[in-house]
């Protein structure tokens, strides 16, 4: 089959055009306040949202108690939900269950703590490869876009950057012992003579870091999604001029 390449780079030509008409279009139908905002100013603005986002979070869940008793928003890293579902029982084991469940819980939040400042360079990457199409669409999305386009791009180096940091955090805030004596507290319980079985096979239980690891991120990403409505209901609130602009631009300000 003899290829026509004039007819081949013409309908390249005429895509690209298309695809570039599109983005320009979605920005053109977003700017709705009239501010003639060019698409450089929106992908600006969108960068420097996500920045304050992530800068929140980061921040916020790197701190003493950031996960345990965060004052914003309850991202406590509970048992895992098979344990959980027993803790009151595994807390009547006599001189141990209420102690290796609060350690087990301190120490898992305490890990999740130190892996919180590992998120920050990541998610400046990710924020600096946004494309102008990303931008657009983040900016007609809802109240959560931006969080979502963080989680999209994220995730994957995250997990790869906290598991470490929280395996190295669980064991020097002695929180794989004290999984491991939990375990051990509820195998010993069900082998003692008369005592009811308190249901958990502990050879199902999740692996620590994993467990932790998942649960750290999901509690970053709300204390992002929690500065991102912020952003989205008050950017007059905020001290960058482009935040101002951009987002006030969708309030018709």
């Amino acid at each position: 089959m003899t290829i026509n390449i004039k007819t081949t780079l013409l309908t390249l030509g005429l895509l690209a055009t298309m695809a570039c008409d599109t983005v320009n279009q979605i920005l053109s139908d977003v700017n709705t306040g009239g501010g003639g905002l060019t698409t450089g100013e929106i992908t600006a603005g969108l960068k420097e949202a996500l920045k304050e986002g992530a800068r929140f979070a980061g921040n916020n869940a790197s701190k003493q108690d950031g996960y345990l008793n965060n004052p914003i928003a309850d991202i406590r890293i509970l048992m895992p939900s098979e344990l959980r579902k027993v803790e009151r029982n595994i807390r009547k084991i006599p001189l141990v269950g209420n102690k290796v469940v609060d350690d087990f819980v301190e120490a898992m939040n305490r890990g999740a703590e130190q892996a919180a400042k590992e998120a920050a360079p990541i998610f400046v990457k990710a924020i600096t490869s946004m494309t102008i199409s990303d931008a657009a669409n983040i900016l007609r999305g809802d109240s959560t876009a931006a969080t979502r386009y963080l989680r999209r791009t994220t995730t994957s180096n995250l997990e790869q950057a906290f598991r470490p940091v929280i395996k190295s955090a669980l064991d020097q805030v002695k929180a794989t012992k004290y999984y491991d004596g939990l375990k051990d507290a509820i195998s010993t319980y069900n082998r003692t003579p008369l005592a009811s079985d308190i249901n958990v096979n502990v050879r199902e239980l999740p692996e620590l870091e994993d467990y932790a690891t998942e649960k750290a991120l999901e509690g970053l990403f709300t204390l992002v999604s929690i500065e991102e409505k912020k952003i989205r209901r008050d950017p007059y609130s905020y001290g960058q001029s482009i935040i101002r602009r951009v987002f006030g631009s969708q309030q018709g300000g």
